[in-house]
């Protein structure tokens, strides 16, 4: 069975993307904890982070570390990762752009006019 990210990866779900190479993806969380926070994920479908091969460890890793760059000199703030690995049987990582307000497990609610701004504002 499939995880709802390979999914997304199939097109068999729709999500705010913003970045895609052949090893990996990265959108929009639809249950963002601060405006921007994104997953990070490997194109190949397994339940944790360090049972990736190594090169699919690396593609990764380089991966969020390109788009971390990226969203702090968009956004102008530090970007968080998080690696939890217990809400989704695929590994992945969540970039959290920073936010003084920023609480775990809160949850924004946003329009999808505002994830489309924010996808556009971020894309790769």
């Amino acid at each position: 069975m499939s995880s709802v990210f390979t999914k997304i990866i199939n097109g068999e779900i729709p999500c705010y993307k913003i970045y895609e190479d052949d090893k990996t993806l990265a959108f929009l969380d639809i249950h963002p904890e601060t405006k921007g926070h994104t997953l990070v994920i490997p194109k190949n479908e397994v339940d944790k982070i360090y049972e990736l091969p190594d090169e699919e460890y690396q593609a990764l890793m380089a991966t969020v570390k390109k788009l971390s760059l990226h969203m702090e000199k968009v956004l102008g703030v530090r970007t968080l990762w998080k690696v939890v690995g217990t809400d989704v049987p695929h590994a992945h990582v969540h970039l959290l752009p920073y936010d003084e307000t920023w609480t775990y497990g809160r949850t924004l609610e946003l329009t999808p006019e505002e994830f489309e701004s924010i996808r556009a504002q971020l894309a790769l």
